[in-house]
């Protein structure tokens, strides 16, 4: 998964510029741990609360496809079942089909739209390392 399919993008704290962020760049932000900006090379971080919850809630996003294929795939068998058994016409079940179709592509048009964020970055002390050689 590449960091322009997950739309997250961050600006710098130092030099302004907007960074396209690697699955990498966003664990360090998930873990609370400082990382260096690709243009200006200084040491950036995600301290705002109100960011990390919105970043951390896109986690709930990733269980949304697999449970919105299996809703919509279950309403489509009990549109199916209904026909078979004759409470349904072909015609009220072919719109129950397209009612459940255009349902799951709407869920998904605006999970993808809000997944797209640009998190404000912002200047983090630089790393020390505390092992010794």
């Amino acid at each position: 998964m590449t960091a322009a399919f997950l739309g997250i993008k961050g600006r710098c704290a130092h030099c302004q510029f907007t960074l396209e962020l690697k699955t990498w760049e966003l664990n360090a932000m998930a873990i609370n741990e400082s990382f260096a900006c690709s243009h200006c090379q200084k040491s950036l971080r995600l301290s705002c609360p109100t960011q990390i919850k919105r970043l951390k809630a896109l986690d709930s996003l990733a269980m949304l496809r697999a449970s919105l294929r299996v809703m919509i795939a279950t309403a489509l068998l009990v549109a199916l079942v209904m026909e078979w058994v004759g409470m349904l016409t072909g015609i009220e079940q072919l719109n129950f089909s397209l009612i459940a179709v255009l349902i799951y592509f709407a869920v998904m048009l605006i999970a993808r739209r809000r997944q797209h964020l640009t998190l404000i970055l912002q200047a983090a002390k630089a790393h020390t390392d505390t092992f010794t050689s």
